[in-house]
């Protein structure tokens, strides 16, 4: 399913759906009283969205371990993004939950199963850790815990999603995101309106992903077999795609400036990406027209080997997107380009992510309140404004730095 027909049934089918929710969880509120909150056994983290969310939500899985040692932990989000999770280790393979969002067909049937099992497992809490998705807040309520953690808009005008939460978190557009996921879990027993007035604590880097013996020396040596022309030089990885919202990628023309820079500076370019990125890579390539730069779309056979290859590159240059956050699992300096979004909420915490920011009046103009839709014509000034320039000049610097 394509963003926009997600937006449109998470509008259509999910506000009514919150509605009656709502006057259910008000009938069950007056006859049986509200849910007292207690230490948990079994906690449900509801994090459907982007792969990026989840290295922000380290903070959130290490801080429920601490605090609730005795409770196992399950995971409700999308098949797609399964792999991330796994790579994490954050929990045990069994305890995820997963929807295929391909097909409307698919998620329906999916999402049926998926509430069984939710309601087999009789879980305590609930954390809906989406900021304000309908259809995450509705799987949170049918899961049948009795303690609903997710964001609510209190007094700000925000997406409606129904009044059921009985744990209600004030989103902060003011804080990151990884401090309001450990709000999240301070929710789970606080009391008062908006629930966890607590001291924020500064949130560190996650953990760098650990690789088997050997591996990322298998992975070096069969890239160097494809690709005989890149043997003793050093690797610059470019992602040039913007994925699902196109908005925030960097122009093309830019990217095309900044790989003819580097490639006459001596470095090997190697674009990367999913296979539908392979026609702007393709593009890209075709205008460089150096055998030094090399089209990687397609390539990776699994987000742990794209991770093998950014342990013997030398930089990576990216739109804000997966790889920005998939850098942070290593010490790979990384250039991440911000502008509808901003770095102060969803830049990794990690000292090789180096964000590029405009800061222009409008931005950022993705936000919790519009589903991410942004008002803006296309023409997207924030990201033009970074010019290939400085991101050359940032580039070398962070090159001779790690020489």
């Amino acid at each position: 399913m394509n963003i926009n027909f997600q937006r449109a049934v998470d509008r259509i089918v999910g506000v009514p759906v919150c509605a009656v929710l709502s006057g259910l969880e008000k009938l069950r509120v007056y006859f049986m009283g509200e849910a007292k909150p207690k230490s948990p056994q079994r906690i449900l983290i509801v994090l459907l969205s982007e792969m990026g969310s989840l290295v922000l939500a380290q903070p959130l899985f290490a801080e429920l371990k601490r605090r609730y040692p005795q409770a196992e932990l399950h995971m409700l989000m999308f098949r797609k993004n399964r792999e991330v999770l796994d790579l994490l280790g954050v929990m045990p393979p069994e305890n995820v939950i997963t929807l295929n969002d391909k097909a409307l067909g698919d998620f329906a049937v999916d999402s049926f199963e998926a509430l069984l099992k939710m309601r087999a497992l009789d879980f305590d809490v609930v954390i809906d850790c989406e900021l304000f998705s309908r259809a995450s807040s509705i799987f949170s309520y049918l899961s049948g815990a009795k303690v609903h953690v997710g964001f609510h808009a209190h007094t700000q005008e925000g997406l409606y999603r129904g009044s059921f939460m009985n744990r209600k978190v004030m989103y902060n557009p003011y804080r990151h995101l990884s401090q309001q996921f450990l709000t999240m879990v301070e929710a789970i027993e606080s009391t008062g309106r908006p629930l966890a007035k607590a001291t924020l604590h500064a949130v560190s880097a996650p953990p760098l992903l650990q690789f088997d013996e050997g591996e990322v020396a298998g992975v070096a040596a069969q890239l160097l077999r494809d690709f005989p022309q890149i043997k003793d030089k050093r690797l610059v990885l470019v992602y040039p795609d913007g994925g699902l919202l196109p908005i925030r990628a960097w122009p093309p023309a830019y990217y095309k400036q900044l790989c003819d820079a580097l490639l006459q500076d001596g470095y090997v370019v190697a674009l990367i990406g999913l296979p539908d990125a392979k026609p702007l890579a393709q593009e890209i390539v075709a205008h460089c027209k150096h055998e030094h730069c090399i089209d990687l779309t397609g390539y990776t056979k699994s987000v742990r080997h794209l991770l093998s290859i950014f342990q013997f590159a030398s930089l990576l240059v990216t739109n804000d997107g997966g790889p920005g956050q998939f850098a942070a699992l290593t010490s790979l300096p990384t250039l991440v380009f911000f502008g509808p979004e901003t770095p102060d909420l969803y830049s990794p915490h990690a000292p090789n992510i180096h964000c590029l920011y405009a800061g222009l009046s409008c931005s950022p103009c993705l936000t919790a309140y519009n589903h991410r839709n942004s008002p803006c014509d296309g023409n997207n000034q924030c990201l033009q404004l970074i010019t290939p320039q400085q991101v050359l000049s940032q580039a070398r610097t962070l090159l001779q730095a790690a020489h």
